[in-house]
């Protein structure tokens, strides 16, 4: 606390003068000395607590007195706020969901890993807004870019590899993406595509589409999820489902050069621990700009001293009508 005019506070010389009279006057009247009254001869002596009650409307009316020098003074309270502006960044997850992404080479099988890995990361970044495309042989937008972390999570546990018809467009599902952020006022904009194989589908290529990408400033990360070699994949027979182990293809290098192109980087993932610290290195290679700025903010106090001084005014009345005329 402190108080905006100090100066005004040397008036707390003037109840502090009042004070000295006041015992002064007391000393004075001890001195031994007759009373006689016209209307009894003698007056008893007070009592020692009818003599300490005649102190209490003083004493009111000096704390008064201070508390109103005090008021006029005007006391403050501050207090450092801090206002933090974070710059985010918009990120657009683009999934393929064709069926090869039910092969058992990640635990329980590739949607499923990526779809919780996806989740956490969704988690860990509060202040982007973000949005989901998944694309097969053709894409569509499961969630524009928002900051509804509830909503992007319930869209993302959606997901599933039936959805649209089969196939991989990569390029579709790139340029998809990049369109849901091309009129984005972001400063950065990422696009983290995650495909387990060769692009075949779709009317726009991967390289018009990383193009399209770099044109619009848009960064991609680019992760190839499976084992090399050999996965289990799930295969309807008429006995069944059985599951055999088939080629794990991806097209690594057309991956990289969609990365590399754009400013971004391309990731093997071959489990879900490799999966998991992809996302965790994009997740720190990607971070928002925050700002903070501390500024006081101020409470006036004035209304508080002045309702101590009126009470204690309202009380020395009070004492004075029915305490002291009663027993003094």
């Amino acid at each position: 606390m402190f108080f905006e005019y100090p100066k005004l506070l040397w008036l707390m010389v003037v109840p502090a003068l009042l004070v000295l009279h006041y015992i002064y006057l007391e000393l004075a009247e001890r001195h031994p000395h007759l009373r006689v009254s016209t209307a009894v001869p003698w007056l008893a002596k007070s009592t020692r607590f009818k003599g300490a009650l005649r102190h209490i409307p003083f004493i009111l009316r000096t704390v008064a007195l201070c508390l109103i020098v005090a008021a006029i003074a005007r006391p403050r309270s501050s207090e450092d706020m801090e206002k933090i502006d974070t710059e985010g960044i918009d990120i657009v997850l683009a999934m393929e969901v064709s069926t090869s992404m039910l092969a058992r080479d990640l635990t329980p099988d590739r949607i499923n890993a990526s779809k919780d890995i996806a989740i956490e990361f969704i988690s860990q970044r509060p202040s982007d807004r973000m949005g989901i495309v998944v694309f097969a042989g053709e894409s569509f937008t499961q969630c524009p870019l928002t900051t509804d972390r509830a909503t992007l999570i319930n869209l993302m546990k959606e997901v599933q590899t039936d959805l649209i018809e089969d196939g991989t467009a990569i390029g579709n599902g790139l340029a998809t993406a990049i369109a849901r952020m091309k009129d984005s006022d972001a400063k950065s904009r990422v696009v983290i595509l995650l495909t387990d194989g060769v692009n075949n589908r779709g009317e726009v290529s991967p390289q018009m589409a990383a193009e399209i990408a770099k044109t619009y400033g848009v960064r991609v990360y680019t992760i190839g999820v499976g084992k090399e070699g050999t996965a289990p994949y799930p295969v309807m027979t008429p006995w069944g489902v059985e599951v055999r182990n088939v080629q794990v293809e991806i097209d690594e290098k057309l991956l990289a050069e969609i990365a590399e192109s754009t400013g971004g980087r391309y990731f093997r993932a071959t489990d879900n621990t490799k999966l998991a610290e992809i996302y965790a290195e994009i997740n720190k290679m990607e971070k928002a700009k925050t700002t903070v700025d501390s500024f006081p903010v101020y409470k006036e106090l004035f209304g508080r001293y002045a309702l101590m001084a009126l009470i204690a005014i309202l009380l020395e009345l009070v004492f004075n009508w029915f305490v002291i005329r009663r027993f003094v």
